[in-house]
C-alpha cells in the first residue's frame, strides 16, 4: 500500500483541519461528559495501525481535561463478521486496557454496520463525534451513505481517517463524511504526528464544540474546519 508523500500529507491534514472551524457551535449540555465513538479497522493489514493509535488515544482524554471531560467508546470489527464496542470510557487507561486486548484478524470492512451502530447510540442518548481509522471499502456505498445521511440529520458528524491512498476507499469515505456533516482527511501511516494533531481536534470538538476547538489553537485545530458544513445562520 503507497503512502501519501509528507508534504501532501501535512497539506490535507491542514485543510481538513479548517474544515472544522465551520462546523456549528454545538456542545454537550452543561455539566455533560462529551460523547465519542473511537472506531477502528481491524482486520489483519491494520494490526501496525492499531498499536499505534492505541499509543495515541491517551492525547484524546488530556486534549479535554480542561474543557469537561470526555467519554470514548472503542468500536471495531475484524474476521468474519465480527463487531464488537466497549462502554463509553472515562480515561485513557480503560481505553488502552480494551485497545491492547485485541488482535487484528483478517475479514472484510463492515463500516455500514458501524455506522448503525453509531446511529442507534446515539438514538439512546446523544454522541458528538464518530472517528473511523481505515485503509479500505469493500461494501455497497448507497447503503453506507443511506445511514450517514441519517446521522447527519441526528447531529452525528463522522470523521473519517484513511490511510493510504486507495481511490475506492477515498470516494467512499469523502462521501459518508460529506453525509454526516463531518470530514475526510488522509494521513501518512509513518506520521504519528498528523494522527494524533486530528484525535485531539476531534476530541475537544467532541468535549466543547466549535469554540473549544478554536481555543485549542495550532494548525490542527484551525485546519478541521473548511470541509464541514457553515454555521447555521452564517
Amino acid at each position: 500500500m503507497t503512502s501519501l508523500p509528507d508534504k501532501t500529507g501535512s497539506q490535507a491534514v491542514a485543510a481538513f483541519l479548517r474544515k472544522v472551524e465551520a462546523m456549528p457551535a454545538v456542545a454537550p449540555a452543561r455539566g455533560s461528559l462529551g460523547r465519542l465513538i473511537f472506531a477502528m479497522d481491524a482486520t489483519a493489514s491494520r494490526q501496525p495501525s492499531w498499536d499505534r493509535a492505541c499509543h495515541l488515544q491517551a492525547e484524546m482524554f488530556g486534549a479535554v481535561r480542561e474543557i469537561g471531560g470526555l467519554a470514548v467508546s472503542l468500536a471495531y470489527y475484524r474476521g468474519y463478521r465480527e463487531f464488537a464496542a466497549t462502554p463509553f470510557l472515562t480515561n485513557a487507561r480503560d481505553l488502552a486496557q480494551r485497545m491492547t486486548a485485541v488482535t487484528c484478524l483478517g475479514g472484510q470492512t463492515q463500516v455500514e454496520r458501524l455506522l448503525k451502530h453509531a446511529l442507534a447510540e446515539t438514538q439512546r442518548q446523544r454522541v458528538n463525534a464518530l472517528v473511523f481509522i481505515g485503509d479500505a471499502f469493500e461494501e455497497d456505498v448507497d447503503a453506507a451513505c443511506h445511514v450517514a445521511g441519517q446521522l447527519g440529520l441526528r447531529g452525528l458528524p463522522v470523521f473519517c481517517f484513511q490511510e493510504g491512498g486507495d481511490p475506492v476507499a477515498r470516494n467512499a469515505l469523502r462521501q459518508v463524511a460529506q453525509l454526516s456533516g463531518g470530514a475526510w482527511a488522509p494521513f501518512d501511516a509513518t506520521s504519528a504526528t498528523a494522527l494524533r494533531d486530528l484525535l485531539r481536534a476531534v476530541a475537544v470538538f467532541a468535549a466543547g464544540g466549535r469554540p473549544a476547538l478554536q481555543r485549542l489553537g495550532g494548525a490542527a485545530a484551525r485546519a478541521i474546519a473548511g470541509q464541514l458544513p457553515s454555521p447555521r445562520g452564517a
